[in-house]
């Protein structure tokens, strides 16, 4: 099962990943993360890539999650989508949209992060909270143009995690059958907590995570 985390600069996908990973690990799957390339080409080269150099990045990026084949799932932190959409922001440049999509073929769920973080600077990689919104317009036309289904994913801290793997449905039923520690401890936290929604407890349901974002006390 290979997984893509998308979304605009410093929305957690990398943290998400990482965290992702030690709990579905503990299920006792073989899961391997896929680092993001333009991260440590930025730190590599001190500065942002031009637009000639765009496209070996979003190239890199591929190659990577094609070589973990060993893996029970495949977390990857960030696609040649992420790159395309940058491409067009920043140079209006659309050549490398065609090759993403024929890449995204490869993930069977695609997760898209909320804009409900704090942003934090990292260097040359990141433009600005600014950019973020607009990002993250251009990521969710283009997986609609493509009609490429995903979820997004809301939460500070722990419930980021919580509810990105309540979006796997093999996992939540592993998770269900059998938590771990971690996971039982932390469920057993939010017994209290009120849903806003008296039709749908869904937990993947964007409109009811973003509600439970706004209203829940442990979140402020």
């Amino acid at each position: 099962m290979k997984i893509a985390l998308l979304g605009a600069e410093c929305t957690g996908k990398t943290r998400l990943s990482m965290e992702m990973a030690r709990q579905l690990e503990a299920q006792g799957l073989a899961v391997g993360v896929v680092p993001e390339v333009l991260r440590e080409w930025c730190q590599r080269e001190g500065r942002t890539p031009l637009l000639e150099e765009q496209y070996a990045i979003a190239r890199e990026q591929a190659r990577r999650v094609s070589g973990t084949a060993a893996c029970d799932i495949v977390i990857s932190d960030t696609t040649p989508l992420m790159t395309a959409v940058y491409s067009k922001a920043l140079f209006n440049d659309h050549s490398i949209l065609s090759f993403a999509m024929e890449h995204h073929v490869v993930y069977d769920m695609t997760l898209v992060m909320g804009l409900d973080l704090p942003w934090i600077a990292d260097g040359h990689q990141r433009d600005g909270p600014n950019s973020q919104e607009p990002i993250d317009a251009l990521l969710r036309d283009a997986l609609g143009s493509a009609a490429i289904p995903y979820t997004t994913v809301y939460g500070q801290h722990a419930d980021r995690c919580e509810n990105a793997l309540a979006a796997l449905p093999s996992f939540k039923r592993t998770m269900l059958a059998n938590p771990s520690p971690q996971v039982r401890n932390h469920r057993s936290t939010k017994a209290s907590r009120i849903w806003h929604c008296d039709r749908c407890d869904n937990a993947i349901c964007e409109h009811q995570l973003f509600q439970k974002l706004l209203v829940s006390p442990s979140l402020q």
